[in-house]
């Protein structure tokens, strides 16, 4: 085991490491994989220093949400986005009741695929009292498939000869996290870039609704029958990024101050985790993300093929 002042000075070192990066997932691995080799992590204040920051991040996250942006685009195809939400929300419910899910993870579970990935994993789960395993688990289920469809899509687009606006709805709806649509359409094709992320930002704007709805659903069981302050500092941020006109400058602030939030609460939740913790997650779990996304990801192509011209 190493000492305190060495560790300190060794998490420092990885903490400025994964900031320079700008990943979460990544912050989360190596946080996670510190803790599994150090077995435990005894550090004062960790959980409340990691719910702090996830919560500061989450408030200034909403800045980035502009309604009026994203109008056009999204109107034309909003009964796509919305067929896919409400279908992932059925299915999602349903499938945890049938696997007995805890309806907090079911619904982390569900509300990460449907809406936008680790942004909306790490929203809900303070909101919801979802544990710190079943956080990493959702997670880590994400950080994977996101690869995967880095990988394959556009071997798949290109074998199924999508257009550049198939192949990017079908990126922003089916892919979890935004990086990842963005970079995986934009393998694709600049035009599919463009429709994928203005799309998965509109897909986005669906993390209001859902902060609001589990926040009155779950006030008495995890918030001693309040809704968190955080919560109504997100949904204000969000109407303040949609109807005022920010100054850019301050806006890429705000953006990359939020970004650097997640990064160091997913570093520290990976810290707080244990082998013990890893392996208290269940099959069911996993079958449950593994299935829904699995179900979806084709599902959603046919219609698009279909449909979409």
């Amino acid at each position: 085991m190493m000492s305190r002042l060495f560790l300190l000075s060794f998490l420092a070192i990885v903490l400025f490491g994964v900031l320079w990066i700008g990943n979460p997932a990544i912050a989360f691995a190596a946080g996670l994989a510190i803790a599994l080799w150090q077995k435990q992590i005894d550090l004062p204040h960790l959980s409340t220093v990691s719910r702090y920051a996830l919560q500061g991040g989450i408030v200034l996250l909403g800045f980035g949400i502009q309604a009026s942006q994203l109008w056009t685009l999204t109107t034309q195809f909003a009964w796509v986005v919305t067929l896919y939400i409400g279908t992932v929300i059925m299915l999602g419910v349903l499938g945890a009741r049938l696997l007995r899910l805890a309806p907090n993870e079911g619904h982390l579970i569900t509300g990460g695929t449907a809406i936008c990935g680790g942004t909306a994993v790490v929203t809900l789960a303070p909101i919801i009292g979802a544990r710190p395993a079943q956080t990493g688990a959702v997670l880590g289920i994400i950080f994977l498939l996101n690869a995967f469809a880095l990988l394959t899509f556009p071997i798949i687009g290109h074998a199924l000869d999508l257009n550049q606006t198939q192949f990017g709805l079908w990126a922003a709806l089916a892919i979890h996290d935004t990086a990842s649509v963005v970079a995986t359409a934009q393998i694709y094709g600049d035009e599919a870039a463009q429709v994928a992320t203005t799309l998965k930002l509109g897909r986005t704007l669906w993390l209001v609704p859902a902060v609001l709805v589990l926040s009155f659903w779950y006030r008495s069981e995890s918030n001693d029958g309040r809704i968190p302050t955080f919560v109504f500092l997100f949904i204000g941020t969000s109407l303040a990024g949609s109807f005022f006109a920010l100054p850019d400058a301050l806006l890429s602030g705000f953006n990359l101050l939020s970004k650097g939030l997640l990064v160091i609460a997913l570093f520290l939740i990976g810290l707080t985790l244990s082998m013990e913790a890893i392996r208290s997650i269940r099959f069911r779990t996993l079958a449950h993300a593994l299935g829904l996304w699995c179900l979806l990801a084709p599902l959603t192509l046919i219609l698009i093929k279909t449909y979409v011209p």
